[in-house]
């Protein structure tokens, strides 16, 4: 056995980002969960950044050292700088990069990553912990011979992103058109008029309903923080368990079945969701405007979409206030208007958006089926029998 810290380097080049005002710019929300990779296009400016960051060169491996459970690491296919919230770790000679990011990724080093967390508010993990993982000793060309079979998993995985994302794409287009926002459509919308009435959020949704402390501290509760929003699929992808007096002191809103939680942080990245039964009665950041739709006058799924709407992103986005981390206010989002047809049509128009997103679920089960066998590919791989048996 050998360790991570034994198989490549950690770098610590830090470069002020007006010394390479053109090079690409990473954060760690351009590190998508689980992937290997960075998604085409992915990135800002450096010229748009003032903090310093660390650089980084094609081959090298970006691991998110905040909230590993979110399982960010891939391998960089070009030079660039990056946030200080990403270990920018070199492999060494004999080393492949491309295995060496799979072993990241393996359940095993998930679990030991997050047991090295300190922090309750902003859980990090250290260089100085994951370099202690032990790994099983292979030689480059069987290392190449694994991360082939994990690579070609991952290739069908970003064919089924890439569905995702046109599906996406004509998701937004559908619902512009059903809410009457578009001049056009890419559907038949015979039943959508201009003549709706409209109605504030605030007057279609009950209040916020906050958790007591006091009365509830000993429970267990499922806690959505702004991380926990899947913005390609605009759900709820993960949480995390505490008890509730020992969870940040922002958890603290309610949601229940139904709920629509909308991030008034950086509210044009769109992290909105619909609360599933499985999360009826936890408890989500105070970063978001928890929207109870009164369901005697509007369908919970048409709210889901109708914050959904360019439009409406729009008119958020231009109330942001505030340097480092721009938001709104929960009275920002209640304030807005939107359209509120008959409840008839209302269903009708969540049933042509529903049906759009089911093509969409095809392609997600897809990838959680090719997600499955990727563990399972690794889990035999780190396996020192397995490598001593070929």
């Amino acid at each position: 056995m050998t360790s991570i810290g034994e198989l490549c380097d950690h770098v610590r080049s830090h470069v002020k980002p007006s010394d390479r005002p053109n090079d690409i710019c990473l954060s760690l929300a351009h590190v998508s969960p689980r992937r290997l990779t960075l998604t085409a296009q992915t990135g800002g400016r450096a010229a748009d950044s003032r903090s310093a960051k660390y650089s980084f060169r094609s081959g090298d491996i970006l691991y998110g050292k905040l909230r590993p459970y979110l399982d960010k690491a891939v391998l960089a296919t070009n030079d660039g700088l990056c946030t200080t919230e990403l270990l920018v770790l070199r492999p060494r000679q004999g080393v492949s990069g491309r295995y060496l990011v799979c072993v990241l990724h393996t359940p095993s080093f998930l679990h030991h990553a997050i047991s090295g967390t300190t922090g309750a508010q902003h859980p990090r993990t250290s260089w100085d912990h994951i370099r202690r993982y032990k790994v099983p000793i292979c030689g480059y060309e069987e290392q190449e011979q694994i991360a082939s079979y994990v690579w070609k998993i991952e290739s069908a995985i970003t064919t089924n992103l890439c569905l995702i994302e046109q599906g996406r794409r004509l998701a937004a287009s559908a619902t512009d058109a059903l809410f009457g926002d578009a001049s056009h459509g890419v559907i038949d919308a015979s039943f959508v008029s201009s003549n709706w009435p409209t109605a504030s959020l605030g007057d279609l949704c009950t209040g916020p309903d906050l958790v007591s402390i006091t009365r509830e501290g000993d429970r267990t509760i499922e806690y959505v923080d702004v991380s926990s929003i899947c913005r390609q699929l605009l759900r709820i992808s993960s949480t995390t368990r505490y008890l509730l007096r020992e969870a940040p002191s922002r958890a603290r809103k309610r949601i229940r079945t139904n709920d629509v939680i909308f991030a008034t942080v950086r509210p044009k990245l769109m992290r909105i969701a619909a609360v599933p039964s499985t999360l009826d009665n936890q408890v989500c950041s105070t970063a978001f405007c928890v929207l109870r739709p009164n369901t005697a006058l509007v369908d919970p799924r048409f709210i889901y979409y109708a914050v959904q709407r360019r439009r409406f992103i729009q008119a958020v986005g231009v109330q942001e206030a505030g340097a480092s981390y721009p938001a709104v206010t929960d009275r920002v989002i209640l304030e807005q208007l939107v359209p509120v047809p008959s409840l008839g049509t209302q269903r009708r128009i969540v049933d042509t958006l529903d049906a759009i997103w089911r093509t969409i679920g095809q392609s997600t089960r897809k990838i959680s089926i090719l997600e499955e066998l990727r563990k399972r590919v690794l889990l035999d791989a780190m396996s020192a029998e397995v490598l001593n048996d070929r």
